[in-house]
């Protein structure tokens, strides 16, 4: 009797435990933290979403597409962030966030400059710019990229079902995470 007491306390302490951390969980912060998360750790989905937007550059070559999608990789494997601000309105939150990625914008906007001034050096026998040979060169200045850029993001979440989901990132806010705003 005394073991049966003791089995069915042990698990009504494991649920009561699990609805608490699943509780704690369930925070604006923990929501952003979750998705950001995601980002450094490559998760499926994210690479889907990535893949997919390679997969509709049709300017890049294959392997342009490849190295592109190794540099992002890369930005997400480093992507660095603080939490700075967590406003809680009712059923509405907003979370502030500093984030630290590669300055790829500014690499390519170098690159854009090189171009102009270079331009005999990318030029076809039909004296037009090779964008093949431009990309190439694009995506080695942005592999050669080392300084990085601080952003802040502001994350607007909903609490549905007495759970906190975070809305769609804006596209300001996705080129900021992939180190491309300017």
């Amino acid at each position: 009797m005394k073991k049966k007491i003791l089995l069915v306390t042990a698990f009504i302490f494991g649920i009561i435990l699990s609805i608490g951390c699943s509780q704690m969980m369930n925070t604006p912060t923990k929501q952003v933290e979750e998705f950001l998360n995601k980002y450094q750790t490559m998760d499926d989905k994210v690479m889907k979403q990535l893949d997919e937007v390679i997969d509709s550059a049709g300017t890049m070559t294959k392997e342009q597409k490849e190295k592109y999608r190794e540099l992002m990789k890369n930005q997400y494997k480093n992507l660095t962030y603080k939490i700075k601000d967590d406003t809680e309105d009712g059923d509405e939150a907003t979370v502030e966030v500093e984030i630290e990625v590669y300055d790829y914008i500014t690499a390519i906007k170098n690159s854009e400059s090189y171009l102009l001034a270079h331009k005999e050096e990318f030029l076809t026998e039909e004296k037009e710019v090779d964008d093949k040979k431009f990309m190439d060169y694009k995506l080695k200045e942005m592999d050669n990229i080392k300084d990085k850029k601080k952003y802040t993001l502001h994350f607007v979440l909903e609490k549905k079902d007495k759970d906190w989901k975070l809305e769609d990132i804006t596209d300001i806010d996705r080129q900021k995470l992939h180190g491309l705003y300017d």
